[in-house]
């Protein structure tokens, strides 16, 4: 396994990922600067705040996955699955670098 390759693609999609966070709470902020009086507009801009609240949550969790990623190669444990201690299956961690769980116990962490 190329670590060096992962912990490229870990931190680039760090970088992205507090890049879009930084752009949708700059979003958040406008819409709440420019808070229409109409009701009408008032319940778009709610639906949009919500939307981007949603985004930014979603964002800000695969951060922190990959944050926890890049620790655990620091540890000397990336690729090794958090759970069971197998190794992770290699087309799972090209697919999702940043995952912490091999395929077995993903499944039963989505049940």
């Amino acid at each position: 396994m190329n670590l060096e390759l992962f912990k490229q693609r870990l931190e680039t999609k760090e970088r992205d990922l507090t890049a879009a966070i930084a752009q949708v709470n700059g979003e958040a902020r406008e819409i709440v600067n420019g808070e229409p009086g109409d009701p009408s507009d008032l319940a778009v801009s709610s639906e949009q705040k919500e939307v981007l609240f949603q985004e930014g949550a979603l964002e800000w969790n695969t951060l922190t996955q990959v944050q926890e990623a890049l620790r655990r190669m620091e540890a000397g444990h990336y690729g090794t699955c958090v759970d069971c201690g197998r190794p992770i299956e290699p087309a799972r961690l090209e697919a999702v670098p940043w995952t912490p769980y091999c395929l077995h116990d993903q499944r039963k962490h989505d049940k």
